[in-house]
């Protein structure tokens, strides 16, 4: 087990100089490989989620992959241990560089998705965990029976999904200060909600610009819109280079 906590700590120290990852929300293919064609896989990873790769299933990563990306396959799992395990498995079979799972799926399904994880030969896929989605605060947690701040239950799952040996978490760059002192330095903390300050808020909450979110500890940088709906998403993603250079 010791060999593969070296090589994801590996992976995720070899990554670092290369923060950003465009999610590619589409609902066809065509649109997202559009997409891909505007972008430098030397600059940045993709993201593909749910509506993505429900409609394009595993051709989407195919097709990603042989343009040269690094892909995070972002499905969220949540199930059954042996359901989520054998998933994360597959997703590793198909050489993605992350894909992650619900922290609040618990221990048991945390740890048999790490192990499965490792019975894949020469793995290199990173697994993460999603804590609380940026898109929640209080009121949203306390309608289904969480009356904590957010800060609070995300620094729990973080902690019992350290526990439980995977990479890293997702998490809002609001948290990132914290998780960052209480996990160390070889966690990944991948952050989505982040713009520019000129940028739209859109549907998400807990937000923060580039260059201040890798200050404060985060690994990587979910970004969306403000790239992909950019006139020229190259000059978008050197905007945001530009900030994370002069922070």
């Amino acid at each position: 087990m010791q060999s593969e906590i070296t090589n994801a700590t590996t992976a995720i120290a070899n990554s670092v100089d290369k923060p950003i990852v465009v999610a590619l929300d589409y609902p066809s293919l065509d649109q997202a490989l559009q997409m891909a064609d505007q972008l430098d896989p030397q600059r940045c990873r993709l993201k593909v989620g749910k509506e993505l790769y429900t409609r394009s299933g595993p051709k989407i990563i195919e097709s990603l992959s042989a343009k040269g990306f690094e892909i995070f396959l972002d499905l969220k799992f949540h199930d059954i241990p042996n359901t989520v395990a054998k998933a994360v498995r597959a997703a590793a079979e198909m050489g993605v560089w992350m894909v992650n799972v619900h922290a609040s799926g618990g221990r048991k399904m945390m740890e048999q998705a790490r192990n499965e994880l490792q019975q894949v030969k020469d793995n290199q896929t990173l697994l993460i965990a999603v804590t609380v989605l940026t898109s929640m605060g209080r009121s949203d947690l306390a309608e289904i029976g969480l009356d904590v701040e957010p800060m609070a239950h995300v620094q729990r799952l973080a902690q019992l999904t350290k526990s439980c040996g995977l990479d890293g978490v997702v998490c809002s760059a609001q948290e990132v200060a914290m998780l960052r002192t209480a996990l160390g330095s070889d966690f990944a903390l991948v952050t989505p909600g982040i713009r520019l300050s000129s940028d739209s808020t859109d549907d998400q909450q807990r937000i923060m610009t580039p260059g201040k979110a890798l200050q404060q500890g985060s690994s990587y940088l979910v970004i969306g819109r403000p790239i992909t709906n950019a006139a020229s998403p190259m000059q978008a993603l050197a905007a945001i280079e530009a900030d994370i250079a002069n922070a």
